[in-house]
């Protein structure tokens, strides 16, 4: 690591800490408050990615993974009115959704690179929000992998119920994984504005 890196550093660890405390509080319905922070770890990447390479990109990503697994761990140990706070499933589900979907979105990135500047960090946090949730929710709550941890109560997830409150009929966690889909999906478009400032000013010959 080098003095480049600790900003990207700083800014994903911070993030990733703020998304696993902020999750555990609901926004309405559908959503916590976490799913308003924890995309902006694909902005970091980003921005890494960019401005010092897919490498560095990497060694953030690395990071804030390590972070994460920290903060799961310290999670299992506290006690809430319904058990630990974080699951070994949604400790698992958290760790592979975040490591697969940041190293896809570098890899898509760096093959998009040469394009428009919005090109690649469009298209790799699109489609690397959408494997992140995917693989949480589903690792997290769904009921054909309840093997994963067979003394852990997921039936609330598993409730059929119509998707999103008006659409067909569907267990709770995919309505869950639809709305935290669609807040990724809106602040990839609105994380464009600070990617090009905040490019722009690490690196002013980039465009």
């Amino acid at each position: 690591m080098t003095r480049v890196h600790l900003p990207g550093i700083l800014a994903m660890a911070t993030i990733v800490v703020a998304s696993n405390i902020l999750v555990q509080f609901l926004f309405g319905q559908w959503l916590t408050w976490g799913a308003f922070t924890y995309p902006f770890a694909f902005l970091v990447t980003d921005v890494m990615n960019r401005v010092y390479g897919k490498n560095s990109a990497r060694k953030v990503v690395l990071v804030g993974f390590v972070v994460g697994v920290i903060c799961s761990l310290i999670g299992t140990q506290i006690i809430g009115e319904f058990g630990p706070l974080v699951t070994l499933r949604i400790a698992i589900g958290s760790g592979l959704a975040f490591l697969t979907a940041q190293m896809l979105d570098i890899s898509i990135f760096s093959a998009l690179r040469q394009g428009a500047w919005w090109r690649a960090p469009l298209a790799s946090t699109l489609v690397g929000s959408f494997v992140d949730t995917a693989i949480f929710f589903s690792v997290a709550f769904s009921a054909a992998l309840i093997w994963i941890e067979p003394g852990n109560d997921t039936s609330w997830a598993t409730e059929m119920l119509p998707l999103l409150g008006v659409g067909p009929i569907a267990p709770l966690w995919v309505s869950l994984a639809c709305a935290d889909w669609m807040v990724k999906l809106t602040l990839a478009l609105i994380a464009l504005v600070p990617f090009r400032i905040i490019v722009g000013k690490l690196s002013p010959s980039t465009t």
